[in-house]
């Protein structure tokens, strides 16, 4: 999904605008002067309502396997934002880019190889009223298998533990 477009303005930097229905920003992009081959290609500068620039963010330049086309990809984060946004830009033929973003997939494989539907949560390892018990397994007396077996100490009645603790009246 398009969100946004940054071109060259006359100083030669690249400034733009990024907007969905949460976030509406100016953006500018600072070259990075690195020998590192993994330092990002930009950083990400945003204006904020005080008219001052602050970093949000990088932007890496990759090469597409299926076309070969290089292209700039990185993610924007803030405390404001509830999650990163995660962009990518692709150069247009007039030199400007199209800022792109798209939802993270999830990863069907890990879902599937638990049995969790794509489209569902798992069952929570405790029940509704907090108790150990898995939900939907009755927590009486023995009936939920912990997994540990039975036990074979002798259990014992009240007729006897009447001898141990406290000594209770028998004629109260």
């Amino acid at each position: 999904m398009n969100i946004g477009s940054i071109k060259q303005n006359e100083s030669g930097i690249f400034m733009g605008r990024i907007s969905t229905l949460a976030v509406a920003m100016t953006i500018a992009l600072k070259p990075v002067h690195s020998t590192n081959p993994r330092a990002p290609r930009y950083e990400i500068h945003a204006l904020t309502p005080g008219r001052t620039w602050v970093q949000v963010g990088a932007l890496f330049e990759l090469t597409s396997n299926n076309t070969g086309e290089a292209f700039l990809n990185g993610r924007i984060d803030d405390p404001s934002l509830s999650a990163p946004l995660q962009v990518s830009a692709f150069r247009q033929d007039d030199g400007s880019y199209n800022i792109v973003w798209q939802r993270a997939q999830k990863r069907r494989d890990v879902t599937s190889a638990l049995g969790i539907k794509a489209d569902e949560d798992p069952a929570p390892p405790f029940g509704a009223d907090g108790s150990d018990a898995p939900a939907g397994v009755a927590d009486d007396a023995g009936a939920a298998d912990d997994g540990l077996g039975e036990t074979t100490a002798p259990v014992e009645d009240a007729t006897s533990r009447r001898g141990r603790g406290k000594r209770v009246a028998e004629n109260a």
